[in-house]
C-alpha cells in the first residue's frame, strides 16, 4: 500500500513539473511575442509624434524676454538659463520608479520607461513597462500628440485594459502632464514659446498655454533658489471608485542637476487630491536624457 502511495506521489510531482514547465514555456512565449508586438505599436506611435513637429521660431534664449514677467518667474530663469542658451527641440528621457494603482490605497509597482518630447507642437509618448510579478508585466502608453490624449495599458503587451483615446479631457489631461514636466526643457515655458506669466506673490506665479482648442493654466511655486518645487492644477480627470471625476492634481520636482548648460529637476512625483489629501500615483527619477536644440538636425 505504500509502495503504491510512493508511485503515485512521484506521479503527481512529475505532472505537476510538467504543468510548471508549460506554463512557464507559455508564459515566456507570449511575452517574447508581446515585447514584439509592443516594439511595433511604439514605432508607430512615435512616427505619428514625430509627423506633429514644427520649425523652432527662435535659435536661442535672450534674457531680454523675461524683463517684465513676475519676479519669481525671472529668478527662475535666470536660475535655470544662461543668456544664450539653445532653444530645446526635442528630448529622449528613461526614468525608474513606481507607480500606485490604487488611488485611496498604496499598490506600488516598480517601473521603468523612457519618454520622447516634441516642444512644438507639444507633445510626448512615455512608454513604460510596470512588473507586478516576475514574469508579469503591464506595458503602458501614455501620450499627448497633435492635440490628442491617449492612455493604453496592456498586459504583456498584447491585452489592452482598456484605452482613453482622443480629445477633450484625456487631451487636456495629457497636454497639463507635458506642461508640468517644462521643468525638464525649460526654454519651452520661456514667453518667446507661447507661455503667459502672470503675478501670483512672491514665490508663485501662474502660466498659461493654448494649443488648439485647449487652454491650460498651471501654478508654478518656486523656492529662495528659484527652482520650482510644484506644478498645481485646479482640476485634472481622474477615475476614483469607477467614476471619472475632476480634481486637484499636483507634481512636485526635486534633485536640480545641470544638464546641457540648463537646471533641470531629476526626481519628482504626481499626486491627485482626493479629499483634501494628495495621493500619490507616481514617483520615479530621471536616469538619462538627451537633447536637441535649434539649428540641429533631429
Amino acid at each position: 500500500m505504500v509502495a503504491e502511495w510512493v508511485v503515485w506521489a512521484r506521479g503527481l510531482v512529475v505532472v505537476l513539473a510538467l504543468v510548471v514547465a508549460v506554463t512557464l514555456l507559455l508564459l515566456a512565449a507570449l511575452s517574447w511575442w508581446g515585447a514584439r508586438h509592443w516594439a511595433r505599436v511604439s514605432q508607430a506611435t512615435l512616427a505619428a509624434l514625430e509627423a506633429t513637429r514644427l520649425p523652432a521660431t527662435a535659435a536661442r534664449y535672450d534674457a531680454h524676454e523675461i524683463e517684465g514677467l513676475p519676479a519669481p518667474v525671472q529668478r527662475y530663469f535666470r536660475a535655470v538659463l544662461k543668456d544664450g542658451q539653445r532653444i530645446v527641440t526635442a528630448v529622449s528621457l528613461r526614468h525608474s520608479g513606481s507607480m500606485n494603482l490604487s488611488i485611496r490605497g498604496a499598490r506600488w509597482f516598480r517601473f521603468s520607461s523612457s519618454q520622447r518630447v516634441l516642444t512644438r507642437r507639444p507633445g510626448f509618448v512615455w512608454n513604460a513597462r510596470l512588473v507586478l510579478v516576475p514574469g508579469i508585466a503591464v506595458c503602458v502608453h501614455d501620450a499627448c500628440i497633435g492635440g490628442q490624449g491617449s492612455l493604453l495599458p496592456a498586459l504583456l503587451g498584447l491585452i489592452p485594459l482598456g484605452r482613453q483615446q482622443g480629445g477633450g479631457e484625456i487631451a487636456r489631461g495629457e497636454l497639463m502632464r507635458w506642461f508640468a514636466e517644462g521643468v525638464w526643457y525649460p526654454t519651452a515655458l520661456l514667453p518667446s514659446q507661447g507661455v503667459t506669466w502672470t503675478a501670483v506673490d512672491n514665490h508663485s506665479a501662474l502660466a498659461t498655454l493654448v494649443d488648439g482648442s485647449i487652454s491650460l493654466t498651471l501654478l508654478f511655486n518656486f523656492d529662495a533658489q528659484g527652482f520650482v518645487t510644484t506644478v498645481l492644477s485646479e482640476s485634472r480627470a481622474a477615475r476614483v471608485d469607477g467614476r471619472a471625476v475632476m480634481l486637484p492634481w499636483m507634481c512636485s520636482l526635486s534633485n536640480y542637476q545641470q544638464r546641457d548648460g540648463m537646471w533641470v529637476p531629476m526626481s519628482g512625483e504626481a499626486a491627485t487630491v482626493v479629499d483634501g489629501e494628495p495621493r500619490g500615483y507616481w514617483r520615479g527619477h530621471l536616469e538619462a536624457l538627451s537633447y536637441e536644440f535649434a539649428g540641429q538636425g533631429a
